[in-house]
């Protein structure tokens, strides 16, 4: 199985960013093959000029077409997801996601901005044709705590119960994506559980 984890945050240090790097970590401990992507890392000019034949451009929707699924994480400013990452999004052909389970991620200083996955990243999604888009996984700033371990940060309690239950639901919409493919090519799939 391969995943596209995709950072939506322009920014160095970013909680999102954590959040993601967390949910790679446990897809890698269920021998899941996670491929990262960051925002920061595209040529600006390529995303603010449309540039859909910019070498970058071509490897990511390359990248998306080769994955089984996708976690996109985004920080949420004034009540959406990140520009940049709408930005990137709109470089993808319009059937981009078709057959992938997208697992949304999304990080804000309150509850009031919980529903921006639902209002504006699910129908963007939902028109570059998922398969199938989880509930998305919402944390408050306050339960993301920078530190110099491999994924960045640490996690609360709640918060890690949470993104672990979301994990396991966009694993087994993977494991599924997987066995429905292989029944229609005849072949046959093991799967590590």
């Amino acid at each position: 199985m391969l995943v596209v984890s995709l950072s939506g945050s322009p920014s160095l240090k970013s909680r999102s960013g954590v959040v993601l790097a967390h949910a790679g970590q446990w897809l890698q401990n269920q021998g899941v093959t996670v491929t990262s992507l960051r925002i920061r890392d595209f040529n600006a000019e390529d995303l603010l000029f449309a540039r859909f034949d910019s070498p970058q451009v071509l490897d990511f929707i390359e990248a998306v077409r080769q994955a089984d699924g996708l976690l996109i994480a985004t920080p949420v400013y004034k009540a959406s997801f990140s520009g940049a990452l709408k930005t990137l999004l709109d470089l993808l052909p319009e059937r981009a996601l078709h057959g992938k389970v997208v697992l949304p991620l999304a990080t804000g200083g309150s509850m009031a901005h919980m529903l921006a996955v639902d209002y504006a990243l699910k129908p963007v999604l939902s028109a570059l044709k998922s398969q199938e888009v989880l509930h998305g996984i919402f944390a408050i700033d306050s339960q993301i705590s920078y530190g110099d371990n491999a994924q960045g940060g640490d996690l609360d309690d709640i918060l890690t119960e949470r993104l672990h239950e979301g994990l396991e639901h966009f694993f087994l919409g993977l494991q599924h994506r997987l066995r429905a493919r292989n029944k229609s090519t005849g072949g046959h799939l093991q799967l590590a559980l």
